[in-house]
């Protein structure tokens, strides 16, 4: 009897399940395909799977040889934050999209150093799984494994902010996948104090749209990042060079984090008028 009711009480206090997907080709050199994350009711997680299987069997990078979905119970209140303001900046290159992330990194405090480190990261093709850690004064890597990274994990958005985050989206002309995924793991990492900003560039070799978040700016869209048809692309998060590196990873993996409130999203600008209006 007392098993039985340690058991019941256990299950009230599961908060929703963490939905994860991998789907890589392993083949000569270990290929990442598609990827995907989401908290759900247990109502959702039949529907989720299927959706995660179409989209891992149907992504432009290729068939994968293994797929991996796995369902885990949370039992840790999420916490929930606001998302973060979405914008584009008009960018016709790479070389002015490293322009406008250099006068943005400039902005919030990340030094020359810092930010080269990080071009080195986006800019190379050994798949790192998961983030780079790079202090955001000495520039110094501090992630425990290069070739895992750090994954920013266990974060969703409640319906009624995915419903009013999406017309939004749809009336500027990016409501995708790609960018609400991408604007729902900026913003649980942009929660986090020590971190002061993300840098993100697909490894998609038809996807050429990065961005850079933080929450002096938002989340600032950045397109021609890169050359069509490069498999380049990594994800950097530059933290306080004083950070507590073991609350920073812990928070980043294990606290399951909500968007239950859309922030907004404006359409395209120029960097002066991004710099000038903080959100």
């Amino acid at each position: 009897m007392r098993a039985s009711k340690n058991v019941k009480r256990q299950e009230s206090n599961v908060k929703g399940n963490n939905l994860q997907l991998r789907a890589q080709n392993r083949g000569v050199k270990e290929i990442h395909i598609s990827g995907a994350e989401g908290i759900y009711g247990d109502s959702e997680r039949a529907k989720i799977v299927e959706v995660f299987m179409k989209r891992a069997l149907s992504h432009p990078r290729g068939k994968p040889d293994r797929i991996v979905i796995t369902i885990e119970k949370l039992h840790r209140k999420p916490k929930m934050v606001r998302s973060l303001f979405v914008r584009t900046v008009y960018c016709r290159s790479p070389y002015e999209a490293r322009r406008h992330i250099k006068r943005i990194v400039d902005a919030i405090g990340i030094s020359g150093i810092a930010y080269k480190n990080a071009l080195r990261v986006l800019n190379s093709d050994n798949a790192m799984r998961g983030a780079s850690l790079i202090c955001c004064e000495s520039g110094k890597r501090v992630e425990p494994d290069r070739k895992r990274g750090i994954r920013a994990s266990r974060l969703g958005i409640a319906k009624n902010a995915d419903r009013k985050f999406s017309k939004e989206l749809t009336e500027k002309g990016i409501n995708t996948i790609t960018v609400k995924e991408a604007v729902v793991l900026a913003s649980k990492v942009a929660s986090c104090r020590q971190v002061m900003a993300e840098l993100c560039m697909s490894d998609d070799p038809g996807y050429t749209t990065g961005y850079i978040a933080s929450r002096e700016y938002g989340y600032v869209r950045i397109p021609h990042m890169k050359e069509k048809g490069s498999v380049n692309g990594g994800r950097v998060f530059f933290i306080a060079e004083d950070a507590d590196r073991e609350s920073v990873i812990d928070f980043l993996k294990n606290t399951p984090v909500i968007i239950n409130k859309a922030a907004g999203c404006g359409g395209a600008c120029s960097i002066d008028e991004i710099l000038n209006h903080h959100i």
